[in-house]
This record gives C-alpha cells, sequence and structure tokens, in this order.
C-alpha cells in the first residue's frame, strides 16, 4: 500500500474544520451505569388509600372493664409482643382518648398513628380508659380501640400497658418503621 498524499490546501481546510485538539492522556472509557429514574407510586383510587386494610373476623368478642388486650400482626414474631410488653422499645408518642366520642377518637387515632409511622416514632402510648361510665354492657372505646388498631395496616403488635401505666385502660402499639427513599428503614 502506498501513501496517500495530501496536499497542503486539503490539510489546512481539514484542520480549519475539525478546530482545536485536545491530547488524551488515557485510551480507556469508563461507561457509568444509567441513573435509573425514582420510581412514583402508582396512581390508586380513593378507596386505596384506606389506612383500614387488615380483614379481621366480623365478629370480634368483646372485651370486659378489667380484660387485657393482646394482638401481633401476622408475620410478626410472639418474641415482639413480649418485648413489647416488657417496655423494651420505649414510649415515643402517647394520646390520650378518654372522654372523646367514637369519632373523635378514631380520627385523633389515625392523625397520631400517620404521624408517629412518618416520624419513625415506633412506640405509642394510647389511653382509652376501662369504660366504667359506659352507657352499655361493655367498654365502647376500648372495644374500638382493639377493633381499629387490629385493621390498621401500620400497626405490627399491640398490648395492655402496665399497671402503673393504665392496665387495662391503655394500650402499647408498636408501629412499622418508616422506609426512607432509598429503601432504608429509618433510624
Amino acid at each position: 500500500m502506498t501513501k496517500k498524499l495530501v496536499s497542503p490546501a486539503d490539510s489546512n481546510l481539514f484542520r480549519e474544520a475539525v478546530g482545536d485538539v485536545n491530547l488524551i492522556k488515557n485510551d480507556k472509557v469508563i461507561l457509568k451505569q444509567p441513573v435509573a429514574p425514582k420510581p412514583y407510586p402508582k396512581p390508586t383510587t380513593a378507596q386505596d388509600h384506606a389506612e383500614w386494610q387488615r380483614f379481621i373476623e366480623p365478629e370480634l368478642d368483646y372485651v370486659s372493664h378489667e380484660q387485657t388486650l393482646n394482638f401481633t400482626a401476622p408475620g410478626i414474631q410472639k418474641s415482639v409482643l413480649a418485648k413489647l410488653r416488657k417496655g423494651y422499645f420505649g414510649i415515643q408518642a402517647e394520646i390520650d382518648l378518654h372522654g372523646l366520642t367514637v369519632d373523635a377518637a378514631k380520627q385523633q387515632l389515625l392523625r397520631v398513628i400517620q404521624h408517629s409511622v412518618a416520624t419513625n416514632r415506633r412506640c405509642i402510648h394510647i389511653i382509652h380508659g376501662k369504660g366504667y361510665r359506659s352507657t352499655e354492657q361493655h367498654p365502647v372505646l376500648k372495644n374500638q380501640i382493639n377493633r381499629w388498631l387490629r385493621e390498621h395496616k401500620d400497626v405490627q403488635a399491640f398490648c395492655s400497658a402496665s399497671a402503673r401505666q393504665g392496665g387495662a385502660g391503655a394500650v402499647w402499639v408498636l408501629l412499622r418503621a418508616a422506609i426512607d427513599e432509598q429503601g432504608k428503614y429509618g433510624e
């Protein structure tokens, strides 16, 4: 093969078209992985936004004034309930629902659970009272709390509080840990 001769006019024309050239010090190309877009929640209906998602038996037995409450969500170990009873998690939020109507108590309960999950407060103390002044044969608010907490998707376990913190008139509730944008559990 013979070397092709380029005229000085063609060489100048080529250099004008190309412009300034920088010398490359490394001939290896580092390919970056494309950054995946952040996931976004799929559109849902208003019914899907309901906080009360667990299905429980339609006729949950009524509890009496002095009866204690215990519950663990499916998939949660019984040792978690034992730790909750012993105060292992520590109370991070508290709400007193004494004297509220059923509707007002449900709104307040939902509000405190949502706020606690958002701020990564896992253990809350709910004072509902024993229901001695209830006009019915059983404590209304205590039974409603028992049902609502079982139905709520963020509740992992709950049990009646110790005697000095309300006994059968209060519950300790363990909520799920909040997960951040990177898929890690909050601290």
